[in-house]
């Protein structure tokens, strides 16, 4: 097995948490701050935090400060594209 696979594997790890897709989807359409990630997704900001926490430490996310709030964008489009892609696929009727 290509060192690739097992990268690949683990990106699919991380991602597999729907919270995790569900902030990926909403980050492809934009930069946000954690207080609009918690409206769209209506999720609590401990638990999008600890999510955000994750994905950044398997580098699909980055930060920036902007004052006191942290603006969070993907790090790599494509990664963005095959969540959006799997949404899309996992709703299509059999």
């Amino acid at each position: 097995m290509t060192k690739a696979y097992e990268v690949a594997g683990e990106l699919l790890k991380v991602l597999s948490a729907p919270a995790r897709l569900a902030i990926v989807v909403e980050l492809g359409e934009g930069p946000r701050c954690v207080h609009e990630l918690v409206d769209h997704l209506e999720m609590s900001q401990p638990l999008i935090s600890q999510h955000l926490r994750v994905l950044r430490s398997a580098r699909v996310v980055a930060a920036e400060r902007r004052g006191r709030e942290s603006v969070y964008t993907l790090v790599d489009q494509h990664v963005g594209h095959i969540v959006a892609d799997a949404v899309r696929h996992a709703d299509e009727e059999p």
